[in-house]
């Protein structure tokens, strides 16, 4: 029994120093949670994904993965073009001052809201080292009997980040009463989107390219 705990807490911060960070898909939650909009799908969404995932790399899956890098340039590629159009919105938004109000109260629908979320996370290739194959790599140290606890504990840490920021995010909204802030967070999501999409490009097509001649 002390054996499964130790697993499923070696697990859950592993997986909470990975996700705590500023990312595109933790932006985008905080975006929604403060619009409280479509929240409690978003979380679920960024939750169960992140659940296969892990589940897929203690299970094995990030050997075969890592042996696939024209997948891997694919998904760098697809990444960073969708972080680089996000980005732009973000800083259009931002530029359009007076009517940032009227879209912040339109919203976007569910749909959209899901399609965007999925971009986030599948077409993130830090997604797949740090859930498929860090998170891969970490559970062969845990004995084979306690790796499902192991991964429990690293899903467990991704559905209770994604709820503290997407439910906390309230907390926030009288500082997002005034437009300035709005416009303040647009910037910061465009710039945060285009830097993001800089490294993807540089890291993952870039710097193999360099390495080999």
């Amino acid at each position: 029994m002390m054996l499964f705990l130790i697993s499923f807490f070696a697990g859950f911060a592993l997986s909470a120093s990975l996700i705590v960070a500023i990312g595109a898909q933790n932006l985008f939650v905080l975006r929604q949670g403060l619009k409280q909009e479509h929240v409690g799908v978003i979380v679920l969404f960024c939750g169960f994904s992140d659940a296969v995932l892990i589940i897929a790399g203690v299970s094995g899956v990030g050997a075969l993965a890592s042996a696939l890098p024209a997948l891997s340039a694919g998904l760098t590629l697809a990444g960073a073009l969708f972080l680089a159009w996000y980005g732009a919105k973000s800083l259009y938004r931002a530029a359009h001052q007076s009517s940032m109000l009227a879209q912040v109260d339109r919203g976007i629908s569910l749909r959209q809201a899901l399609l965007a979320v999925a971009a986030f996370t599948w077409l993130n290739p830090h997604v797949y080292l740090d859930t498929v194959l860090l998170m891969g790599a970490a559970a062969t140290a845990q004995p084979p009997s306690a790796r499902p606890m192991f991964a429990a504990g690293a899903a467990s840490a991704s559905f209770l980040w994604f709820a503290a920021l997407g439910y906390g995010a309230r907390l926030l909204q009288p500082l997002f009463a005034r437009p300035r802030s709005w416009l303040i967070l647009d910037v910061f999501i465009g710039c945060i989107m285009f830097t993001l999409a800089g490294f993807l490009l540089w890291n993952g097509l870039m710097h193999p390219f360099l390495a080999r001649s």
